[in-house]
């Protein structure tokens, strides 16, 4: 059973550009299966359970390859449109690269941003974020989750100046010790992130341009924020080595071994 249609219909970007070095492995890293199935087709799979129509999907490191399997085994492959970034340069910048290709798709109002390498997501839990937005005209809505070890994640920060995103790297003692973690996904107003991906900025070491990073410039700027918490925080998971791709794996087997639409 699936979360039925949209209405309008939500478009989509997933990006599935990663090298993932990480993972120790020649097999680009949004096709390491999970459950027998490539961990973007999983995601995919998600998306159609709602409708989400177009979808681009991103790609880089092993374009081709993550192309190709896609096409080949995608459901509703007809709604996929592919846009490539060339270089690896961030989560902004590949949602930049998605954003591109819905030039020639005007009738999207809303768009959810998700990572290709998060194969837990529901279709139903997908849903709640987009008719979120909706019902608070937001800006933006993204998903959280309360986890046991937030180590590593963007931390949630709630005050009076409104809802953003913390990293790790710029955690305070007391914001280091919240558990509720940013898990990647977003529902953007379409215009918005029109305006808000220019102002991004080069952040860390590695020159990149951090998506999370817009929430915070629209919280600033006086835009609506809001949040999606799950209920089953192993949606979250997502997979950057072996550990994590295990770990997913019997997340799965734990959840029944079933794919991604279901609810």
């Amino acid at each position: 059973m699936t979360s039925g249609p949209m209405t309008p219909p939500c478009a989509a970007i997933v990006l599935a550009a990663g090298a993932g070095t990480r993972m120790g492995s020649d097999l680009p890293k949004p096709l390491h299966p999970i459950g027998g199935r490539a961990m973007v087709l999983r995601v995919l799979d998600a998306l159609a359970g709602f409708d989400a129509d177009p979808v681009v999907v991103v790609v880089g490191h092993g374009a081709a390859r993550v192309r190709e399997a896609v096409e080949a085994e995608a459901h509703q492959a007809d709604r996929l449109v592919f846009a490539t970034q060339p270089a690896q340069l961030g989560t902004g910048d590949a949602a930049r690269a998605g954003l591109a290709a819905l030039d020639s798709h005007p009738e999207a109002i809303d768009v959810l941003v998700l990572p290709g390498d998060a194969p837990l997501l529901r279709a139903a839990t997908l849903r709640r974020v987009v008719a979120e937005r909706r019902r608070a005209a937001a800006a933006v809505s993204l998903l959280t989750a309360h986890v046991s070890d937030p180590t590593g994640y963007g931390r949630i920060v709630r005050d009076s100046a409104g809802l953003t995103v913390v990293e790790q790297r710029d955690a305070t003692p007391s914001v280091a010790q919240i558990d509720e973690i940013n898990a990647g996904v977003y529902c953007f107003d379409v215009a918005k992130l029109r305006q808000v991906l220019p102002q991004l900025r080069l952040a860390n070491t590695a020159s990149e341009y951090y998506l999370p990073d817009a929430i915070g410039l629209l919280a600033r700027s006086g835009e609506g924020i809001a949040a999606v918490a799950l209920d089953d925080a192993s949606e979250a998971m997502g997979v950057n080595d072996a550990n994590q791709l295990a770990a997913c794996e019997a997340a799965l087997a734990a959840r029944g071994g079933r794919s991604a639409p279901m609810s």
